[in-house]
This record gives structure tokens, sequence and C-alpha cells, in this order.
């Protein structure tokens, strides 16, 4: 062909696009077989990262991260469906003012229509010696606000449920990627072998999006999370296959003590299989949890001044079982509200925000004093939030889409409140501000992408060099995004 002759677009044509282009494709394939006997294709992490342990070391043992870090375990409580901030912990005087009015400010965007201000139903009253407002809805909470962080500016990017939870759960709303919780265990391992290290609660079934949002992704398998549904109280509901009735302990670590034997065979004729690693590894896991579970899931094995602590119902004794699962080692855990989106209140909000709040407010205030009590908020981080929050204007009817009573709140992604407490978090701290109607995010802002570069940081990562090799790229959980927000740490 003459050099005349070729296009703009074939005269910049990569080497990367002659590969596939040319003999329908053959020199693309043949790259990919050099570069996979090469393993540039495997699923390695990073010499920056922590290292992946050997195939004779548990894929879970405890490993050391960057740099000495503030927290060593994490608890999330997800407030699954997008509490109202302004309802809860940003308190907005100016709502009562233009009660039933217009706005003096256009209303942002949302999923769908809304109207006039509508003012909070919910008193405000200063708490601690910190004196920060809080909602009438968490008077138990509200008597740790001294030990509680709380980010009035957080922001994410669409107001959807679905791309909001695997946001802020895995970093990306639309693509595939690794969970935080799995990013954190990938990086510190497991305090116990014989317990997952990533345990995410929900009674009563799944939330949206269901185990997308603790996925391992392209992480090796065994760093997902392991999903726990807590409105049963009896373990073998909890935890199938929880006990074997038909040989002894003896004899199936004698069966066990084969079978990974002829696994680690297989696997040796393979190679590196990350997802066969975490099959071998799952039935050791599984022989382990039949002498630890019992005793961790067992809330009557705690104090009954421990237990009234904590109050009845099923959030009492899930929260309950969490801080057990903590003291025994396990690295992070991520309790849900319930199925599917309890807080999306599109509707009756006053009504439902105080159902929510009060099947929760005291045993998350238990908690809060529990940890700090036993010595350990210092070093385990407590997380409360949702996806996002709710605007500060009421829903319009849409046929369809709620019941059209005209007393509830759409989503809000354009600012909202998250609070952390321990772990390294400046106690009796308000970080940010949204505007005078708590629409938006206005000062010292917080993206979601912030939130986990500073989560990873207070539990020893940098964000930036915390990375896993997949498919030729480094991945991390922020992926090119996020900056850590230090004034929120003591």
């Amino acid at each position: 062909m003459r050099r005349d002759s070729i296009s703009i677009p074939d005269a910049l044509m990569t080497r990367r696009e002659m590969l596939a282009r040319c003999g329908t494709g053959f020199g693309a394939l043949g790259l990919m077989h050099l570069l996979a006997c090469n393993g540039e294709l495997s699923a390695t992490p990073v010499v920056d990262a922590p290292g992946s342990p050997g195939l004779n070391l548990s894929p879970l043992a405890p490993r050391q991260p960057h740099f000495p870090a503030k927290a060593k375990r994490v608890i999330h409580l997800f407030m699954n469906g997008g509490p109202s901030h302004v309802d809860t912990f940003d308190p907005k005087p100016m709502l009562a003012r233009f009660a039933g009015q217009p706005l003096p400010r256009p209303n942002l965007r949302t999923e769908r229509r809304t109207g006039a201000a509508f003012p909070s139903p919910f008193r405000f009253a200063r708490h601690g010696q910190s004196g920060i407002e809080v909602s009438e809805l968490f008077p138990r909470v509200a008597e740790s606000i001294d030990d509680i962080c709380v980010i009035r500016s957080m922001y994410a990017d669409v107001p959807n449920h679905e791309p909001s939870l695997l946001l802020l759960n895995c970093g990306d709303a639309r693509l595939v990627r690794p969970s935080l919780g799995s990013w954190v265990t990938y990086g510190l391992g497991s305090e116990n072998q014989n317990l997952p290290g990533f345990i995410a609660m929900c009674p009563g079934g799944y939330p949206i999006q269901e185990s997308q949002n603790w996925q391992s992704a392209f992480l090796p398998g065994a760093y997902q999370g392991t999903y726990i549904d807590t409105q049963h109280q009896q373990l073998e509901r909890l935890i199938e296959n929880i006990r074997n009735s038909t040989v002894t302990r003896p004899q199936q670590r004698q069966q066990l003590d084969l079978l990974q034997q002829l696994n680690q065979r297989h696997l040796e004729k393979r190679g590196s299989d990350s997802q066969l690693e975490a099959r071998i590894q799952s039935f050791e896991l599984a022989f382990g949890m039949q002498r630890d579970a019992e005793d961790a899931f067992d809330v009557s094995r705690e104090p009954q001044h421990i237990r009234d602590m904590y109050g009845p119902g099923v959030h009492a004794r899930q929260i309950l079982i969490a801080r057990r699962l903590l003291e025994k080692g396990v690295r992070f855990i991520q309790i849900w509200h319930g199925a599917g989106q309890p807080w999306d209140n599109h509707d009756d909000l006053e009504v439902n925000h105080r159902r929510l709040a009060r099947q929760c407010d005291q045993p998350i205030g238990a908690l809060l004093k529990d940890l700090k009590q036993r010595g350990m908020l210092d070093d385990t981080l407590v997380i409360w939030g949702g996806e996002f929050g709710r605007t500060p204007t009421v829903e319009l009817p849409t046929p369809g889409a709620n019941a059209g009573r005209i007393n509830g709140r759409d989503h809000n992604h354009w600012g909202y409140t998250t609070w952390l407490a321990g772990g390294g978090v400046k106690g009796g701290h308000v970080h940010g501000a949204t505007d005078p109607f708590g629409f938006q995010a206005v000062e010292n802002r917080v993206h979601v992408h912030d939130l986990q570069a500073t989560i990873l940081w207070l539990l020893g990562f940098d964000h930036e060099r915390f990375t896993y090799r997949y498919a030729g790229r480094d991945f991390r959980l922020t992926d090119v995004h996020g900056h850590v927000v230090r004034e929120v740490m003591a």
C-alpha cells in the first residue's frame, strides 16, 4: 500500500491495535499466550502490597500493613436504604422557617421530583462536652457523642441504590471490584484461623445487590465476606452444616488431612489458581468453625447485665454477636439493618425512621460503651451510615413509585452524613457541612473515595500503594481517586 493512501487513523495505529487487526487477531492471541506463560496475566499481588501467603500458609494469616495502624479491626453499621441526615445528625433549622414553601434556591436533581421544604419532625439537642447536636431518634448513641466524629459533608455520584451501594462497598459503581472488607482482610489477614476474616450479617435475607456488596471479585476467594442471616437464633440455622452427627472430630480431622493432601497434589499440577486455593482453604475453615462458631454466636454466654445493656431484638443480638466476633479476632464485620432497603422511606418517614432507630439505637449505643469499657474502642474502627442521605424537600407523588402521601424524602447523594468512632478517630468532632438546608455538601466535602482512603489509612495502608495486580493492571479500592481526610484523625 502506498504511503499517501494510508488514512490518518491507520497512521496512528498502536502496536496493540496492529496485533488485534492483523491476521484476524491471531497476533493478539499469541501475545496473550506469551504473557500468560510469563505470569503477567495471573492475579498476583504487586510487590508493594502485603505479600501473598505461600501455599503452606493460610491466606488469612495475620500480616502487617504499610505503617503502624490506629485501628486493627472494623465494624461497619450499615443503615441500608439511606437514612435522612437532616433527621439524625445534621440539624437544619432553616427548613422549619421555609416549611411548606419552595427553597430560596433550585431543588437539586435527584431520582424523583421533590417539592417544598420538609422540616424534620424530630427534635435535636446538644450532647456531651462537645455539644454536638443529635436527633431524638438516637439518644443512646448521643451518650457517646464525645467518642464520635460526625462527617456532615459526604457526597456520592448518583441518587440510585445499586450504584451507590457498590461505590461505597467496592469503590466502583458499575464494574466488578473487591469490597472494602475483602481488601482489609487481604491486607491484614485475620487473628483467628477458625473463623472467617470478613463476616456480613443481614437479618431476613440479602440487601439490594446481594452478595456483590461483600464480594472478593479478582482477589482470592478466601477474602470474600461470609454471609450470616441473623434473624435465626439456633446455630444450625445461622450456619448450615455446622455440626457433623455421623463422625467424631478426630475422624473428621483424619478425613480432612487426606483430602488436603489430595487437593494439594491437584493444585501443584495446575500451578497458581486462586479459586482452587480458596476452595481448599474453605474446608479447613469450615472444620475450625465447628469449634469456635458455637461459642462466638451464642449470646446466652454473656452476663445478663451485658445482654440487658444491648436490649432485646434481632439487632441487639447481631451487634452483640459482632462484638464477640471482634474479640475472637475477626477482622471486618458488616452489619446491615435488614433485607432490601429498610431506611428507604419515600413515604411515612416520621413513622418509619422512628421505628428503625428504635430497633438499633440502644444496641449501637451499648456497643460503643462496651468496646470502650473493654479497652477495644481505641483500636476498633466503628462506621455508621448508609449509601446516601435524603432530600430536605418533600418527595412528590409519582405513580408506581410511592404511596403518594407526601410525607417522605427522596434519595440525596449531594450531601449526607456518616460518622466514625474509635480506631484513631477524633471524637467529639464535626467535619464539614452541608448548605443551610442540607441539600448539598459545601464545606470540607468528603467523597466516598476520600472516606475509603481514610479508613485504609487508619488501618495502616496508603491507599495509593495498596494495590493488586490483575489482568496486567494494578487495581486499588479507590481506583485513581481519593484523599485521606486527616482532619478527622485524633
